[in-house]
């Protein structure tokens, strides 16, 4: 059963990388594997390995979300975009008591409590609030102009292509950041993708390398700040995870499309509360 959950959660992590305004960070934090995934991505070959029956359900699963269903996705966000991004916002709006409760955790006892419900520390709720503010940026920052495609190999190109897939890697494990949203931000989203679709292997291979090098760098930083100051990350993820629902938050319809939304809204959460609620903090 556990194989079968970690497949589905691979799916739509998958799903969640190829659109740009949803995090596969998020995802990873709302089916609560965040913590798992990030400790196995690592360098440390014998490590990776002795995690396999985690890995192995999981990246089967993203691999099928990518191909299989980016085109479904596509689909609903051409024809039904109003209930595709609200059933995202549930989704978000679900994992909520379970990133507070990973931000309380790690707090001592003699903490601030108000009437009995604990309260995060002044540090936690600062760097909540200053991520929130960098998500509200990037909201009313316009990140789609530049993104034209290039299919020739250059050094040039290579270069960008390294460092745009680097950084969106790093954004791509930390929740409330798409890392295809870095990749528009960066203008190398439409060069990336047509390179993908045509096989284009000078130039997935600077985007690969990039890719893994960040990766590798950015499960190491946020496995590094867990470690050390937990309270004060997950006060961050929170402001970060907030903050996401306001890059793909689309609106209102008419009165039919608006009660279709609702419904998408509470499917999404309910999915996302129960789940993260099977995992223990």
């Amino acid at each position: 059963m556990e194989i079968v959950k970690l497949f589905l959660i691979g799916i739509i992590f998958g799903i969640a990388n190829v659109i740009p305004a949803v995090s596969g960070g998020t995802i990873a934090v709302v089916f609560g594997v965040y913590d798992r995934l990030i400790n196995v991505i690592t360098p440390n070959v014998k490590k990776i390995l002795s995690q396999w029956k985690f890995l192995l359900p999981i990246g089967i699963g993203i691999v099928i979300g990518i191909l299989l269903f980016s085109k479904l996705i596509s689909v609903l966000f051409e024809n039904y975009p109003l209930q595709t991004n609200w059933f995202f916002i549930g989704i978000i709006l679900g994992s909520i008591p379970m990133v507070y409760k990973r931000m309380i955790s790690y707090e001592k006892k003699s903490d601030l409590s108000l009437k009995g419900f604990a309260i995060p520390s002044v540090s936690a709720l600062i760097l909540c609030i200053l991520a929130f503010v960098v998500m509200i940026f990037m909201t009313v920052t316009d990140v789609t102009d530049g993104n034209v495609v290039q299919t020739q190999f250059s050094m040039g190109l290579a270069i960008k292509l390294f460092f745009g897939l680097a950084l969106a890697a790093i954004a791509m494990i930390i929740p409330g950041i798409s890392g295809s949203f870095i990749m528009l931000a960066l203008g190398v989203y439409n060069t990336i993708i047509t390179a993908v679709a045509n096989f284009n292997i000078p130039l997935l291979i600077p985007g690969a390398l990039g890719a893994l090098f960040g990766l590798l760098g950015g499960a190491g930083l946020v496995r590094w700040l867990i470690e050390r100051k937990p309270s004060q990350t997950y006060g961050a993820i929170m402001g970060l995870v907030l903050g996401s629902i306001l890059v793909i938050f689309p609106g209102f319809g008419s009165l039919g499309e608006n009660l279709f939304s609702l419904l998408c809204v509470i499917g999404g959460f309910f999915l996302s509360f129960f789940a993260s609620r099977e995992k223990k903090l």
